[in-house]
């Protein structure tokens, strides 16, 4: 399974997760960084990505769409980009359930307790 990580976040978290989510990308590295919502939605779709990011309209569109594709929504607010490093890294595990998952379309993940 590889995620496709959004524009609101780091593009180092590529390269900071590869051994656990190979083969996932950035929408910069795509091409995708001034394509809407929708467009990012639709090529993760076609090219079989679960979105990851913090923005509240991917979650919008997977209650209204269902999968494919799905999406992790990090809520983490403002967070660091080693916080959503250390999030995905805890729920690993949570995240390949997931993808595997037939039906289920939105996975939320909670930011580390202060």
């Amino acid at each position: 399974m590889r995620l496709l990580f959004d524009q609101n976040l780091s593009r180092t978290l590529v390269g900071d997760l590869r051994d656990e989510f190979p083969e996932s990308q950035h929408v910069t590295a795509l091409n995708l960084d001034t394509a809407t919502d929708r467009e990012i939605w639709d090529y993760a779709g076609e090219h079989d990505y679960v979105i990851a990011s913090k923005d509240s309209d991917f979650r919008q569109l997977a209650f209204l769409h269902g999968p494919p594709p799905k999406v992790v929504w990090l809520r983490v607010g403002n967070a660091s980009t080693a916080m959503v490093l250390r999030t995905l890294l805890d729920h690993t595990g949570a995240v390949e359930a997931f993808a595997l998952s037939e039906d289920e379309a939105l996975l939320v993940l909670p930011g580390m307790p202060s």
